[in-house]
């Protein structure tokens, strides 16, 4: 492993940790302030702006942990992807979703990046939106 694809995959890492620790203070600062977000049939948004006002949207309808992350990185450094598993809880109704009655779910997540200048320039993340509507619609009849 080069220099450059351990210190991607350190960065990488730390993100999914502060998203561990609900620490959006941490992950914000490991974004470059012009961050590419790819939310998983969605819009693309740019910028740290949009990027907390997403976590603060994300905080109030849900709460999830990464487990079972493994990051991989380019030998260059600059792209990544990690693959997980979500753990979570849906909290409050998310309009447009199903109605959140506290069900649980879990997934299985890939997340691409672009790092640049020792931050993260874009977070791209794919899962199974039909899956998670399966799982939320089970668990609330």
């Amino acid at each position: 492993m080069t220099d450059a694809t351990q210190t991607a995959v350190q960065l990488v890492q730390a993100y999914y940790d502060a998203f561990n620790r609900g620490d959006a203070a941490g992950m914000l600062a490991l974004l470059t302030d012009d961050v590419r977000h790819d939310i998983n049939e969605g819009d693309t948004q740019t910028g740290l702006e949009a990027f907390r006002a997403f976590l603060a949207k994300m905080d109030a309808h849900y709460r999830e942990r990464a487990e079972d992350v493994v990051v991989m990185a380019t030998p260059d450094g600059t792209r990544a992807s990690a693959e997980f598993v979500i753990h979570g809880e849906y909290l409050r109704t998310d309009p447009g979703l199903p109605k959140a009655q506290g069900q649980r779910y879990v997934l299985p997540v890939g997340a691409f990046f672009d790092l640049r200048g020792g931050k993260i320039a874009r977070v791209t993340n794919y899962y199974n939106l039909a899956d998670w509507t399966r799982q939320v619609e089970q668990g609330s009849a």
